[in-house]
């Protein structure tokens, strides 16, 4: 077994088998949500998690081993890799390591010490690293290098230089780097100070703050990085400079006798200061905030996930509201598959604060399209519409439910060209309007739409590497879509964008294979669609649903290379396959009797046979209808109706380091600080809330001018 293969195994406490399993799979084009869904028997049953996470390490340690491969060649170029050397970089298990290795090999621009090693003072330098007998004191014998030509024209310069070739050969060292790293890290801080003491902003709270390496949160680190970007902040590792030498000291002079002792110190002090201390500055600056940005991606893709998993409203015909003050709200009304039925703008809000017509005009359209369902944008005017609305609503004869939908992203999608590709006669404000209704009607469906970064479920998202959570949201979107299932006849481009095998021109070509062809009928006509070849099928198939087709399993995630044996099954169990169709055959299990003996008479891996069992069961069934249905009818709207101690129910709208926001129905979101989450102690924030929960939560401040809200998610905690 490679190296690669046992270091995962360990790592990942897998066996040899699973490993080299994925590594095949993965290596033969397989996606992730694939090998997850379909491949249980292969991979011991790993989750889509397990199964990035593997992914992950697996292109790590590829990347690690091309570099050794790399950094082995180019020190054997130069005569200079000794069988020593090459264990230590053959055995470097972090990339950190093979780069401290190199860097003494690594071609450098002119330096202060390679100026002095061409004017031949390295024997010198030797001499002083070597400690040992001379009869000559060091600068007699740098006088006998002096050379004014090569720019070292006394004994003193000469001493210097050669100096110099020291302080930089234990820079370079990777074994004195290591400890220094260290201790660096064990008892450095980040110190911080303002760049104009007087100046008020959001940074004042760091204006004198240091704190220890070790223990700075990650969105403290992630607040200092910006108040710095944007020029309020001075930030800077401080470590005590004189500790971090004498440890120094102590691995390099070993022979205090020595009369180049004194001489070595001084060098091995240069050597920290001017060039360690400097770089490891910049490499724990760079530690630090990778990690941040590294904890900040894994709770925004935690929070994106729950966004997107949100429960659909069902059967909602959707009258939606996107206000706005000097363009007065714009209007469009869906019905429940999100078609677009009418619209228009009304004027409830200031300057015209024209209610009763605006409600006039709400209350025709809701009659006439047999409305069930007002959501409202929470963006600028919110409020004065929530109150025109909610007054509307009691009046009405009809039952009639309202919410606030985040509009988050919503003007990033309706200015987009995917939006103007897809309602192309339809203004951006009406887009908008449409964009908010159906997140309500399918958030998973709408969302897709929208640049995962632009969604606001995160903390710092424009200051993070945005390749990396790109990458990373992308992962999620993927995760959700495929475990949600889509409908191959009705699911956009953006949706179908991110079945597992499906690329954005494949996806493209879907569309256009459905308009020019009609409605898929059968899961095999697939192939037909141009770019989408046996190896995207394999992995699509099984995710896109066709429903009312030639083939009751279309409908179901039962894979089409398992048809034989869902049949198979349902003819075991006197079932008709049209039965799946009418809700599927909650008695299945029960027909088929002890599935492990019917694992082997199949022929079958019992993880898929479960599989195929449960889907047969309830085909098709969506794992969002687990979600919390969304809040209608607020008891509270503005500010003026809030007081302390108040008890309200609300929705999550965010989870970050410190706390969880939560939406009680006013415009600003509440706080629920970290330690009011909870009676007991508690981590992270993510251990007790998602993004969509639905919570109870009591009022514990209220701050008007600040627009800042307080909450307890513990009744009494104040």
């Amino acid at each position: 077994m490679s190296n690669i293969h046992t270091t995962l195994a360990r790592e990942l406490g897998l066996s040899a088998a699973q490993v080299t399993a994925v590594i095949a799979l993965v290596d033969e084009g397989n996606t992730i949500p694939f090998i997850a869904r379909y491949r249980k028997e292969a991979t011991g049953g790993m989750d889509d998690a397990q199964l990035r996470a593997f992914d992950e390490r697996l292109s790590y340690l590829r990347a690690l081993e091309a570099r050794k491969d790399e950094v082995l060649r180019a020190i054997d170029e130069q005569g200079k890799l000794t069988p020593e050397l090459r264990t230590k970089i053959e055995g470097a298990a972090i990339m950190q390591r093979v780069e401290d290795l190199y860097k003494p090999y690594k071609k450098k621009r002119a330096t202060r010490a390679s100026k002095a090693r061409d004017a031949g003072l390295e024997p010198l330098a030797l001499l002083i690293l070597a400690q040992g007998r001379s009869d000559k004191s060091p600068l007699a014998l740098a006088a006998e290098l002096a050379n004014a030509e090569a720019g070292f024209p006394t004994a003193e310069a000469a001493l210097q230089g050669a100096r110099d070739i020291v302080a930089e050969t234990i820079a370079d060292d990777a074994e004195h780097t290591a400890v220094l790293r260290s201790f660096t890290q064990r008892t450095g801080s980040l110190a911080v100070e303002a760049t104009d003491a007087q100046e008020k902003t959001v940074y004042e709270s760091y204006y004198d703050f240091s704190e220890p390496l070790s223990r700075i949160p990650n969105h403290r680190v992630l607040a200092v990085n910006r108040g710095e970007k944007e020029g309020k902040l001075r930030v800077k590792v401080r470590v005590q400079a004189d500790a971090a030498v004498e440890q120094l000291e102590r691995r390099v002079v070993t022979r205090p006798q020595s009369p180049f002792a004194d001489t070595l110190r001084e060098a091995v002090s240069d050597g920290y200061k001017r060039l360690m201390a400097p770089a490891l500055d910049r490499e724990m600056r760079s530690l630090l905030t990778e990690r941040a940005q590294t904890d900040a991606i894994r709770a925004f893709a935690k929070n994106t996930e729950n966004l997107l998993q949100q429960r659909p409203v069902r059967g909602a015909r959707v009258l939606a509201l996107d206000p706005g003050y000097r363009t007065g709200c714009k209007v469009a009304v869906l019905d429940e598959y999100g078609k677009l039925l009418d619209y228009t703008t009304v004027y409830p809000t200031p300057p015209r604060s024209q209610v009763k017509e605006a409600q006039a005009a709400l209350e025709s359209l809701i009659k006439k399209h047999r409305v069930n369902v007002v959501a409202i944008g929470n963006g600028t005017g919110s409020r004065e519409t929530e109150d025109a609305v909610a007054d509307l609503l009691a009046r009405l004869d009809q039952p009639v439910q309202y919410t606030i939908v985040n509009e988050a992203g919503a003007s990033v999608y309706s200015a987009s060209q995917l939006a103007s590709e897809e309602y192309p006669d339809l203004d951006v404000t009406t887009r908008g309007a449409m964009s908010l209704g159906r997140r309500l009607q399918d958030p998973l469906a709408e969302l897709v739409k929208i640049p995962p970064q632009a969604i606001g479920v995160g903390q710092y998202q424009h200051d993070l590497d945005q390749a990396a959570l790109g990458r990373a949201l992308g992962d999620v979107v993927e995760r959700v879509v495929n475990r949600v299932g889509v409908d191959l006849n009705t699911a956009s481009a953006s949706l179908l964008g991110y079945v597992s095998g499906v690329n954005a021109t494949v996806a493209k070509n879907i569309v256009a294979y459905r308009e020019e062809h009609g409605a898929f009928a059968d899961r095999r006509e697939l192939k037909k669609v141009p770019k989408l070849g046996a190896k995207a099928f394999q992995n699509c198939a099984g995710f896109l649903r066709i429903a009312n087709g030639a083939n009751p399993l279309d409908a179901t995630s039962v894979h089409p290379e398992s048809y034989p044996v869902a049949r198979e099954l349902l003819k075991r169990a006197q079932v008709k396959p049209e039965a799946l169709a009418q809700g599927g055959v909650p008695d299945v299990a029960s027909r088929l009797g002890n599935v492990a003996v019917l694992s082997e008479e199949l022929g079958v891996g019992l993880p898929t046979l479960k599989d195929i069992v449960a889907e047969l069961e309830k085909p098709g069934r969506d794992p969002r209808d687990d979600a919390p249905a969304a809040v209608f009818d607020r008891t509270v709207r503005d500010f003026d109706d809030l007081s302390v101690g108040m008890e309200l129910t609300g929705t999550v709208r965010n989870v970050v380091d410190f706390g969880a926001f939560v939406d009680i129905g006013v415009k600003q979101d509440g706080l629920v600080h970290i330690s009011k989450l909870s009676d007991r102690f508690v981590k992270h924030p993510s251990e007790i809330a998602s993004v969509g929960d639905t919570v109870t939560v009591w009022v514990t401040g209220i701050d008007k001018d600040r627009g800042k809200i307080s909450l307890s998610m513990v009744k009494g905690k104040a």
